[in-house]
């Protein structure tokens, strides 16, 4: 063929091809991308191989990727998001049906946030993941901090809770205190029992250390550890120190010391005298005699009051008798 009838036939090929092909396209996708998700719903789907449906649960909730993959465990723990009174901030997460089925959950807010969501029902084809926008309005009179926050979402009686952390921001403050400190026998143990309570604004995760001291010197060092709590502004929570090996006999001091980010710091004391029953028990026979023969003394007294005869009074003047 020559050169000029060759390149001739390669512009006609490349003319058609496109007015052949884009139609067939644009006819195909659609119908394979398009999935039944309601209004406000930014559905995107994603195809989970065979042998993902048979391991764990069929469906999953968790804060949206942040990239185009499914969410997993490295991605975000929880929703986190900062933004000043009046603020409106938005973000998504993502449910994921692995099921052949279709799966329809139900979503709502949790813990006092301003969560609007952009559905509260919505139904996810067989082995897709569905994003699903919400907005967190801060109040105009919102303080400054941390506030918590989750979206429960249930479907075939189980729930999951995605969580979220909003930072208000602004001045923050970390405080807290250390109250009703108390320490109480308890078998061949103690417990110490306090009360500790957010005083600031931000979230807090309290260290606590322990010491007590006695009238023979040190009887108690804990050095300071994390405790399994996280203390939200404004809450009071009450727990137990337990204590297996108090003194069986003497008088001492406890101290708790508890300190957490950002420079908050509290302490706080209770008495503690340990006496052990054996040693009440001569006292108690002293108080017991002696009270025994107080009361023999008063008996007799009143006894000799009543067999004592009483003087009987002399009449004067007209018509007495000497």
């Amino acid at each position: 063929m020559p050169p000029r009838i060759r390149a001739a036939s390669r512009l006609a090929v490349r003319a058609v091809i496109p007015a052949v092909v884009r139609p067939a396209v644009r006819a195909v996708i659609p119908a394979v991308v398009r999935v039944s998700v309601p209004a406000l719903l930014a559905a995107s789907l994603l195809a989970w191989p065979a042998t993902a449906a048979a391991a764990g649960p069929d469906w999953s909730a968790a804060p949206a990727a942040g990239g185009a993959g499914a969410p997993g465990a490295d991605d975000r723990p929880y929703i986190y998001l900062e933004g000043g009174p009046g603020a409106v901030l938005e973000d998504k997460l993502s449910v994921t049906n692995r099921s052949e089925r279709p799966r329809t959950v139900r979503l709502r807010g949790a813990d006092g946030t301003r969560i609007a969501l952009a559905e509260q029902r919505v139904t996810v084809p067989p082995r897709t993941r569905a994003d699903i926008p919400f907005t967190v309005t801060v109040p105009s009179d919102a303080v400054p901090g941390e506030r918590p926050g989750k979206v429960l979402v249930s479907s075939g009686g189980r729930e999951i809770a995605v969580r979220l952390r909003l930072r208000i921001s602004g001045a923050t403050l970390s405080a807290l205190s250390v109250e009703d400190v108390t320490v109480q026998g308890r078998g061949s143990g103690a417990a110490i029992r306090y009360a500790l309570v957010n005083r600031g604004n931000t979230v807090l995760t309290p260290r606590l250390a322990v010491r007590a001291d006695g009238l023979f010197g040190q009887v108690l060092r804990r050095k300071p550890r994390t405790l399994p709590v996280e203390l939200q502004p404004g809450t009071r929570v009450r727990l137990t120190e337990s204590w297996p090996d108090p003194p069986a006999l003497d008088s001492v001091d406890v101290r708790l010391t508890v300190t957490a980010g950002g420079g908050a710091h509290a302490t706080a004391t209770a008495g503690y005298t340990a006496v052990p029953w054996w040693t009440l028990a001569p006292a108690a026979a002293v108080l017991a005699g002696a009270g025994g023969g107080a009361g023999a003394w008063l008996l007799r007294r009143r006894r000799r009051r009543r067999r004592t005869p009483r003087p009987r009074p002399q009449r004067t003047g007209a018509g007495a008798t000497t």
